[in-house]
């Protein structure tokens, strides 16, 4: 087929901001009940709704609950762990009001927890069950004042007679993972203070329910983070742990204490922004399931009773969760560079692996010739490597001018300790098959590449991030593969302050911005985010007020005076992690300045945009927004023919 010369930036696209809309759908929390496999998926078209699912062979795919109910809870803001199931009965938490429900195997659904005089002030979540289902174990964090430090984060038992919960965990300043041995006489727990992050340092517990044993600290420090306990059968405990720099897979028991099971130069954890994480399962044969990430990829492995580890040959490059169904099956939420996500049962056997799909991945209507597929990226710097995602403009139909070069979007992920995975998104298709490179930097604190590249950002962000970002566009550059003068960055959340700081660069390379709920005022953040983000800036920037003198001049509020580029900024109107006060604050001081900026709220949207039309409007204001400030519409004028 032959392809059309058109200016790079506005060739036509099979991928619509519609369809990035509908591709916004995505798995959150799954898990298995007796066979069947149950998980929550949001639903954009319907106001962003999360839906409760059920799959066996037999049935197909079940929706559990009527359309009132919103499956999703706010603890910690970022949720996870909205809902636990034994024996067919389901628990979980509405987003309307927080309470929690519980659902009988009948389909009959009824509240446990009371209605609060103020509705969301108590929220649910990330709980177990124990045997015959006696009683069951949750987080709850209860809202009692105006600042953070008014939140409390516990730990509950709750029987089924009862009218009230019984604390069983109190005193840490954030608690996870309560964990009920198989008999119901033990529970394991996570537990960690201010100003430690999860991904920084946490504390495996124990405690004897029967009242005999007391509490025993397994794993974990202020230096370690241990996550994901699961009991075993015999009373032992699997868990994860960094201790060498690496996230691997450690067991604990009574008798032999702690030994290693999976220690490879590679990331098996990854940072728990949400509750409820899983990234291995123990199979009944004592074979270990586990997913790494090395180079930006996944990959799926085994690790068998004598501990050797063998790499699982699938089509996957990014697995989310991983979980244990029946004694050799395993169930995956995972995709690859040309596939979506979806969620896909495993049966290991002696003649290999076999796929099920449970969730199919989405149909995206693009041919091969139009994906564009990563390129893993490592640039050596001063400081170190830097690692990247590049994506290539890509299209069947259309090609750039001749001795063109193609407009650059860098992209800056969120957290800032998360990651740009390998995993095909069309919210990157968007671009790419309209002319567009783009490219996720995964920066000097993101995850995956251990615990000493996550800690290069320690104290230094608003710096390393933003000199990593620039050798990247450096490097893309010499290498030349784009346009250096048509370089555009974007981010979301700790992207977004990542964006405006490379904005207020003197020097930026920058023609331009696009902040999703970013941080503009760091001392303001300080005072006005949720609590568990309350006190993470004093690993980023340092300690207050000891270094206040540090958070003003790493504030793109206090460096408006070097701003000189356009820039679109969206909000939320109901965000509680980045409040919408700091967009507004950015742009009022922008446009006083007067420069080209915009603002774009949304009602009732929260620290990100999950409704379908919403999502529309931001793809095509942010895609006419780069027309504008890159001229891309006055090249294709002056490429035509005169008349």
């Amino acid at each position: 087929m032959m392809s059309t010369e058109k200016p790079f930036g506005l060739w036509p696209s099979g991928i619509s901001a519609e369809s990035v809309a509908a591709a916004a759908a995505r798995v959150l929390d799954v898990g298995v009940d007796d066979g069947a496999i149950v998980w929550t998926q949001t639903c954009p078209a319907d106001n962003g709704r999360v839906r409760l699912l059920r799959w066996t062979p037999e049935t197909g795919t079940v929706d559990l609950l009527p359309e009132r109910f919103n499956v999703r809870t706010a603890v910690h803001e970022y949720g996870g762990g909205s809902w636990w199931v034994q024996d067919g009965t389901i628990w979980f938490v509405d987003w309307r009001d927080q309470r929690l429900y519980r659902r009988e195997p009948d389909g009959s659904v009824s509240p446990v927890s009371a209605p609060g005089d103020d509705a969301r002030l108590v929220r649910y979540a990330d709980g177990d069950v124990a045997p015959a289902g006696r009683y069951f174990v949750c987080v709850r964090e209860s809202h009692r004042g105006a600042r953070a430090d008014d939140v409390r984060n516990e730990i509950i038992r709750w029987t089924r007679s009862a009218r009230e919960p019984e604390i069983l965990v109190s005193g840490p300043d954030f608690v996870a993972a309560p964990r009920l041995s198989p008999d119901g006489l033990r529970m394991a727990w996570l537990q960690w203070n201010h100003p430690e992050m999860p991904w920084d340092g946490t504390e495996l517990w124990v405690r004897d329910l029967a009242g005999g044993g007391g509490d025993t600290l397994i794993a974990g420090g202020r230096r370690e983070s241990v996550l994901e306990p699961t009991w075993q059968p015999d009373g032992s405990i699997y868990f994860l742990s960094d201790r060498t720099g690496w996230w691997g897979i450690y067991r604990w028991s009574a008798l032999a204490g702690t030994e290693p099971v999976v220690r490879i130069n590679a990331d098996i954890g990854a940072p728990p922004w949400t509750l409820n994480g899983s990234r291995y399962a123990v199979l009944s044969d004592a074979r270990v399931v586990f997913t790494y990430t090395r180079d930006g990829r996944d990959t799926v492995a085994v690790a068998g009773p004598d501990r050797s580890v063998t790499d699982i040959t699938t089509p996957f490059s990014y697995v989310a969760q991983i979980r244990c169904v029946g004694d050799a099956g395993i169930v995956l939420e995972a995709g690859s560079t040309t596939s979506e996500t979806g969620l896909f049962l495993m049966t290991l056997d002696h003649d290999g692996p076999s796929l099920i799909e449970v969730q199919a991945a989405r149909a995206h209507g693009l041919g091969p010739a139009d994906i564009s597929e990563p390129e893993q990226l490592t640039i050596g710097t001063a400081a170190g490597p830097v690692h990247a995602l590049y994506y290539p403009p890509c299209s069947r139909g259309y090609r750039g001018p001749t001795g063109d070069r193609p407009p650059l979007l860098v992209n800056v992920h969120g957290g800032p300790t998360i990651r740009a995975d390998a995993n095909l998104s069309l919210g990157v298709q968007f671009w790419t098959t309209r002319g567009f490179a783009f490219v996720d930097v995964n920066y000097g604190g993101s995850s995956g590449y251990g615990r000493h590249y996550r800690e290069r950002l320690r104290g230094r962000w608003g710096e390393v991030d933003v000199e990593d970002c620039v050798a990247v566009v450096r490097h893309l550059s010499e290498s030349e593969r784009v346009d250096v003068r048509r370089v555009c960055v974007r981010g979301a959340s700790a992207g977004g302050y990542t964006v405006l700081a490379a904005l207020s660069m003197a020097d930026t390379p920058f023609a331009a911005g696009v902040d999703y709920y970013g941080v503009a005022d760091l001392e303001t953040m300080l005072a006005t985010t949720h609590k568990f983000e309350s006190r993470y800036l004093e690993g980023l920037i340092g300690p207050f007020p000891e270094t206040r003198r540090r958070y003003k001049e790493r504030s793109p509020l206090s460096r408006v005076d070097r701003f000189a580029r356009p820039l679109l900024a969206i909000h939320g109107t109901d965000d509680a992690v980045v409040p919408p006060a700091q967009s507004e604050a950015i742009v009022a001081a922008l446009r006083e300045k007067g420069l080209p900026v915009s603002l774009l709220l949304f009602e009732g949207e929260q620290h990100g945009i999950r409704r379908a039309e919403n999502i529309r409007r931001v793809m095509a204001a942010e895609l006419r927004f780069y027309i504008d400030v890159l001229k891309l519409d006055s090249q294709e004028q002056a490429a035509r023919p005169p008349s």
